[in-house]
This record gives C-alpha cells, structure tokens and sequence, in this order.
C-alpha cells in the first residue's frame, strides 16, 4: 500500500509539475504587452482537447505503457521548445505540446486508479494521486521561485528532466494489481483508522462484506475478450454524471508598491520588484491547493455528495471580493500592507476549495460501484469505470479554459480602471 501511494503521488506531482512551472514563469515567457492570460490558454485548451476527446475515441483496453512512454516524450520536447526558442509563436507550441501530454497524462493515472481492488486499494490509489496533483503546484510554483533567476533557457530546460521519473516509476516502484485482486476481509470488531487512532491513510468507503463480495464476483467472472464500449454506451455512462460530478469542478493586476522595510520589515523581504507579486500569488494558491487536495490520503473524511458543489460556489465569491480589490481597493493606496494580507487570505480560501472540488469529485466517481448490468463481465465492468473517470476530468480543465478566456479581457479592463484611479503598477510589468 505505501508503494502504491507514492507511486501514484508521484504520477500527479510529475504529470502536473510542468503545468504550473509554466504558469509560474508566465511573466517570463511572454513579452509584458501582451496578456498573461494567452499563456494559461495554451496552458490547458490541449489538456481539454485531451480528456475530452480521448475517452470517446478509445476503443478497447487501455494501453496504459504506450500512453506513458508516449505522455513522457511530448512532455520533455514541449519543455525543451519553450527553453531554447524565444519567439512567442515557439513557446506558445511548446507549451501546447506540454499541457496535451499533462491533459493526457491526468486521465491516464485517473483512470489506472481503477484497475485497483477493492475499491478502498483503488481509492487510496486515487487521493495519493490528488495528493501529488497538489504537491505539483507547491513544488512548481517554489522551484520557479528559486531558479527564475537563472533565465527561462536554464530553468525551463532543466524541467524538461522531470517526465521520465513517471515511467521509472511506472516499472520500478508501481505494484501490480494482481497483487490487491485477493485481499482479505478486515477482521472480527475492525474498527475504522480513525476511529483506533492509526495512521492509515483514511477509512475506507467499501469495507463490507457485501461490497467486498461484490467486487470478488467480478473477479470470479474473468474476463471476457473482445469488449469494447460503442459511443452510444458511453453517452448513456456520461449522462447521470454531468450534474453529480461535472458542474461542481487570476490574472497578474493584483500588484502593490514594494513593501518598505522600514514599514513592513516581513514582506519586505519578499518582495523585491512588483515582478515578484505574480509567482508569490502562484505559490500562496498551490501551497494551499496541495494541502486541500492530500485531505483525503490523510485521513479527512471526503465530503457528502450533495455538498460537492460548495466550494465552487465559494470560489465564486472569492473572484468578485478579488475584482473589487484589483479595481476598487479594500483600503486606502498607502495601505498596502492590508491589502496584500487580505489578497493572501483570499487566494489561500480560494486554493482550498479548489482543491477540495477536484480530490472529492474524482474520490466520489472512483468508489462508485459497477452498474448491476456489467457486474459479471470483469472486461466490460473495467472499462466502463475507466471511461466514467476519465470522462468527468473534462469539467476541471474546462473551468480553467473559459477562466484563461476571460482573464485577458479581464486583466486589460482592470488594468485601466487601476490607471484612472492613478494606479500605474499593472503598466510597468
């Protein structure tokens, strides 16, 4: 079980890691007239053309080596294009190239999360992986942090190195899951981890006997060859989804003075030019992102399902006290102090809804169990969990897709309404 949980840690912090180096050196990449907002686009519009028309056009089993090899390739070659070419046309394709490869990469691992169990092995599998998806951000966001310094030809190329740790750890370090096919039931008067005080990594959704037994039915049906899901089974799997799972799942204006060290002696010592505003916001949100989504792998319970579209509704909330700041002010302008307190409590809230609406929607859709119509057919079964899971991750790249649509008008009109107000800082990136 530990080697199962950091493999599939480290499947999400590698397969998301360049995702958010890119998104942390935005201001680097592109020239300061033009919206950052471009950058976030090519940052997930392939990833959404990846989990939306991958699962559909498969036909058959997954071949989870090739997709690996293949996802491990386009990785690396898309950081090295960004690296070593500077017109924008170039860093825009390698970037595009990158996100297919992390888009694809995600409903991969999503979906190798089933082929595990009983479905308390595939859902420790699934918040290990959420759990990595989180690391990702706290882990790209700071080492952009410390190598930015370097130019973007050393420090991106140097991330192109990182894709191949995920088939190293495919091979060498992933268990089998035949090695989970038998597991035995708990014993007489188990109790949950949580309830003993263990360190487990949280209380299993299905632990009876009857699911357990349910699953080993499946098991004892063997497989069946030459199945495979028609477009039309698919559409009728994807249709009680899209509200249960699907509708639940900031641009660079957010800029003050440089802290005085004589009047903010703290923050002074982080901030050195308004460049800095943009990565620090970055690294503020994953930190909390990576936090949120390793509830679940620490024991948290996952939320009831008719609260799973709270935090979203919260992230709502949090965008128009964001807008007001960006292009009102909560405080007076010589405040700055307050208001780069008030924006960190606010991106931190924000990181841990959203973290929050991803591990839970995913943990929810893989402790589902087989529709009574497939459940003696292991092949049939199998396929139709890995179509259902990789199916939803759609709705979470399309919210960042219209949000990067929205962010370069958004950040161009906050932008001038700072400089009618006298604020100039958004003009001087």
């Amino acid at each position: 079980m530990r080697r199962l949980g950091l493999s599939f840690f480290l499947f999400g912090l590698i397969n998301n890691v360049l995702y958010v180096i890119i998104l942390s050196a935005a201001l680097d990449l592109v020239p300061s007239s033009t919206p950052k907002g471009i950058i976030a686009f090519c940052n997930i519009a392939p990833a959404l053309v990846a989990k939306v028309c991958w699962p559909y056009v498969l036909k058959g089993r997954i071949r989870y080596v090739k997709r690996i090899f293949g996802c491990c390739i386009l990785s690396s070659l898309g950081m090295l294009v960004v690296a070593f070419f500077d017109s924008l046309f170039a860093r825009l394709l390698g970037i595009s190239l990158a996100s297919f490869s992390s888009g694809l990469g995600e409903l991969t691992f999503l979906q190798l999360s089933t082929t595990y169990a009983p479905p308390s092995v595939a859902g420790h599998g699934l918040g290990y992986f959420a759990s990595g998806t989180g690391g990702a951000g706290l882990v790209g966001a700071f080492l952009w942090w410390e190598v930015r310094g370097l130019g973007v030809r050393v420090g991106v190329g140097l991330s192109s190195i990182l894709p191949f740790i995920i088939p190293a750890t495919y091979f060498f370090l992933l268990p089998s899951n035949s090695a989970f096919l038998y597991t035995s039931l708990p014993p007489s008067g188990y109790e949950s981890p949580n309830e003993q005080g263990h360190t487990l990594p949280y209380t299993p959704l299905a632990a009876t006997e009857e699911e357990l037994g349910e699953e080993e039915g499946i098991l004892r049906a063997g497989p069946r060859k030459n199945v495979s899901l028609t477009f039309s089974d698919k559409v009728k799997l994807v249709r009680p989804l899209l509200a249960k799972y699907m509708l639940p799942l900031l641009a660079p204006t957010l800029l003050y003075p440089v802290p005085s060290p004589d009047k903010y002696w703290l923050l002074s010592k982080i901030i050195h030019s308004i460049r800095d505003y943009y990565p620090l916001w970055q690294l503020v949100y994953q930190t909390t992102v990576f936090f949120s989504r390793a509830s679940i792998s620490i024991g948290i319970p996952a939320l009831p399902p008719n609260l799973l579209p709270l935090p979203s509704v919260l992230q709502g909330f949090i965008l128009l006290l964001l807008v007001f700041e960006s292009s009102i002010g909560f405080y007076a302008e010589d405040a700055e102090g307050l208001s780069i307190t008030t924006v960190l409590l606010l991106i931190s809230l924000e990181g841990f809804c959203g973290g929050l609406a991803y591990v839970n929607a995913f943990y929810r859709i893989n402790q589902e169990r087989p529709d009574p119509s497939s459940v003696h057919n292991m092949e049939r079964a199998k396929q139709e969990k890995e179509f259902k899971i990789g199916s939803i991750g759609f709705a979470d790249s399309s919210g960042i897709l219209f949000a990067s649509l929205l962010a370069v008008p958004t950040e161009l009109a906050l932008c001038k309404a700072q400089t009618r107000r006298g604020k100039m800082l958004c003009k001087e990136l």
